[in-house]
């Protein structure tokens, strides 16, 4: 059985452009489907990965309009005129983002599943500590959006917590993650 079809437009569908790794895309999407669904079965951009499909473990993790977010809880429709940034266009020219050279560095990955999702938050983490943005650990007496927060160690940890590594690389993936800030 299939949903009822919108009665003013007669679909279920909308056509939307999204500015995917710099490209514009044009597509038509089912209401129903999220952003995950579209970069990997439509576009073929299968880096981020479908882990719990509840945004709890990150490993979904992309970059819209320049925040991270879990692209399985987004709908792709809500997303028209979004630019999406996938660990596919993190590289630029050939060469690797100097975040993937030190993951690879510093060994931090195991079975890789994650480290696409990882790879997103950390550039994403990179850009709210730039703002200024503070986390849980950032020292309250600091005002925030006052100049860039230092993302030391115990800032990494809380700032990634929301992707998570079965295979518990989390100390290379810090270590990889504050090689970059250096």
């Amino acid at each position: 059985m299939t949903a009822p079809d919108d009665p003013a437009t007669g679909s279920t569908r909308s056509r939307i452009t999204l500015q995917v790794n710099g490209d514009a895309t044009d597509l038509t999407v089912d209401h129903r489907a999220t952003l995950l669904d579209v970069l990997r079965e439509r576009l073929g951009l299968t880096g981020a990965k479908k882990g719990c499909d509840h945004g709890q473990c990150g490993a979904c993790t992309v970059l819209v309009d320049g925040r991270r977010a879990n692209s399985c809880l987004l709908l792709a429709v809500a997303q028209d005129g979004a630019e999406v940034i996938t660990v596919e266009g993190l590289a630029a020219g050939g060469e690797l983002h100097p975040l993937q050279q030190a993951f690879l560095d510093r060994d931090a990955f195991q079975c890789g599943y994650c480290t696409p999702g990882q790879l997103c938050s950390a550039v994403g983490v990179f850009a709210e500590a730039a703002a200024g943005h503070p986390s849980r650990v950032t020292d309250p007496a600091r005002p925030s959006g006052q100049g860039p927060v230092e993302l030391t160690p115990a800032e990494i940890r809380e700032r990634m917590s929301g992707n998570l590594c079965r295979c518990g690389a989390y100390p290379h993936i810090v270590a990889a993650v504050e090689d970059v800030t250096r």
